[in-house]
């Protein structure tokens, strides 16, 4: 089994229990161990500028902040696609700790030749 994750996004905050279950298994696979990438991508994006991962999906559910605080104190990371923060005008200089641009090869180089186990949100 490898010791690395990846969780590719592309929901926003128009389904926040979608976004909260990524966010779940992001947290579970970092506080366990395992390297942890989540691959930002379409709406999913708006999420790694500050102050937009906010809310509560659903009763009894994580608040989005606190579980972005638990990946990034579990040392988890964040690829941002540049070309979706681009396309919606979003500032990448007000991405969240942890958050950095990077697109398909920046991801496969992150993966290396180990592999991942995968999740798609």
């Amino acid at each position: 089994m490898s010791s690395k994750a990846v969780i590719s996004l592309t929901t926003g905050l128009e389904d926040p229990e979608r976004v909260t279950v990524a966010f779940l298994v992001s947290v579970g696979a970092a506080e366990t161990g395992r390297r942890t990438l989540m691959f930002l991508t379409k709406e999913a994006v708006r999420l790694a500028v500050e102050g937009v991962a906010v809310g509560t999906a659903c009763s009894g559910c994580p608040d989005l902040p606190s579980l972005v605080k638990r990946f990034q104190a579990a040392g988890g990371e964040v690829l941002v696609c540049p070309i979706c923060v681009s396309s919606r005008g979003l500032d990448d200089a007000r991405l969240i700790e942890g958050a950095r641009l990077g697109g398909t090869i920046p991801m496969w180089e992150w993966i290396g030749d180990e592999g991942a186990t995968t999740f798609s949100y």
